[in-house]
């Protein structure tokens, strides 16, 4: 009879949770990915940016729709230079919008082992709480004095409306949607302004993110800038002037991954047997051609993983089993595992042989979340070993092996 112990190993992504500090002009994205056992092929970062603003207050059906984030500040301000005069016809002499609304690719790193991936990032709304000299009904353009807000619920092209805007006698305020790629929006009055501000700035964003069963559990970070002001990457024109001329998004992703292996009582200890049993030798004095045992474990995997071998007896590439007198015969060592986990080349595995060196097993991906599915270890003493140990009768042949599952790849 034939013996073999089994090891196993766990492990949990740890999560390190670091923040900016909040600066003027300077605002944190933050993303985390969890894996959620009730949606196992939903593996997507999820925004955990503090909501503000039209997206998370007024219009959040039609934001969630376009996949948009609304931040509301008074971070970013900006004051009249001079008086807009009225029917201009230079967008840059008035109130004018210019969004860098094509997405950008902003590198974040992991903070730990270096690695990198792409997010990508662009601005995708724009509206103010404005404050003007004379009243409002500057703004008289195209629906009448009774009905100047609606010049602002109603964006001009390229922009898109949202419908929404609150006013008063001397100040409203206002958002529209800027589609990818928009040039500039501009409103023009027909009275002259002699002074105008904006006393808050509300911006919608859209976010991309890598696909986390790809990356490392831990944290990634990345930073990217836009320059604000004329000519800048966010332009209000010439008249309207900004308090500052850089605005910097901070992007802090987590990434919180599971591995997990769960072996059932007992399954640690494995008894290797002949087809039907050892009764079928002793009864029919048939010589078995191998001997065999199949374990299940249980998985869970969000992650790239490997897997090693490890035993104190190897022969050759594999480990081995011994008798009292020191006889030693090859066990060799295979896995199958579930749907959702491929090897490096996209193929599902299933039997595929562990060996000392981890040649073949140094790279398994899941699609989705595996959870608590089963998964197989194979052991078997293959006919020339078992012929062997026919040779030795009366001989308890046993040996360890450790199988370890690994996700620092």
């Amino acid at each position: 009879m034939a013996t073999v112990q089994l090891l196993r190993a766990l492990f949990t992504g740890a999560l390190t949770v670091a923040s900016f500090s909040a600066q003027a002009l300077v605002q944190d994205i933050s993303a985390a990915f969890r894996p959620d056992p009730s949606n196992p092929m939903i593996n997507e970062f999820v925004n955990v940016t503090p909501a503000s603003g039209v997206c998370a207050w007024h219009i959040p059906t039609i934001c969630k729709a376009l996949g948009i984030f609304s931040i509301r500040t008074d971070y970013l301000r900006a004051v009249s230079n001079g008086p807009i005069r009225a029917d201009h016809t230079d967008p840059r002499q008035g109130a004018m919008w210019k969004l860098p609304s094509e997405w950008r690719d902003v590198q974040v790193t992991h903070q730990e082992t270096g690695d990198t991936d792409t997010v990508q990032f662009r601005m995708a709304g724009i509206g103010h709480r404005w404050d003007l000299q004379p009243r409002s009904w500057v703004w008289d353009r195209p629906f009448g004095t009774d009905n100047w807000r609606d010049y602002w619920r109603h964006a001009p092209l390229p922009c898109n409306s949202t419908g929404y805007a609150a006013t008063a006698l001397n100040w409203a305020l206002f958002f529209w949607i800027v589609p990818e790629n928009a040039g500039i929006c501009n409103r023009v009055p027909t009275t002259e302004i002699t002074s105008m501000a904006y006393s808050l700035t509300e911006y919608a964003y859209a976010i991309r993110t890598p696909n986390p069963l790809k990356m490392n559990a831990g944290q990634y970070t990345g930073t990217i800038s836009y320059s604000v002001g004329p000519g800048g990457d966010l332009d209000f024109g010439d008249i309207m002037m900004p308090n500052d001329n850089v605005l910097t998004f901070n992007f802090i992703l987590d990434v919180d991954h599971q591995l997990k292996v769960e072996v059932p009582p007992g399954g640690n200890r494995i008894q290797l047997e002949p087809q039907g049993g050892w009764q079928a030798w002793l009864q029919n004095g048939r010589k078995p051609s191998r001997l065999f045992r199949d374990q299940t474990v249980n998985l869970w995997a969000s992650s790239h993983f490997k897997m090693t071998l490890e035993c104190p007896e190897p022969v050759g590439n594999t480990c081995s089993v011994r008798n009292e007198a020191g006889h030693q015969v090859p066990l060799d060592i295979a896995v199958s595992l579930p749907p959702g986990l491929t090897d490096a080349a996209g193929r599902p595995v299933n039997r595929l042989p562990l060996l000392l060196d981890g040649s073949g097993s140094e790279l398994f991906q899941p699609s989705m979340y595996v959870d608590r599915k089963p998964s197989t270890l194979h052991f078997e003493v293959k006919a020339d070993a078992v012929a062997q140990m026919l040779e030795q009768p009366g001989s308890t042949y046993s040996g360890s092996a450790t199988v370890v599952w690994d996700s620092e790849i």
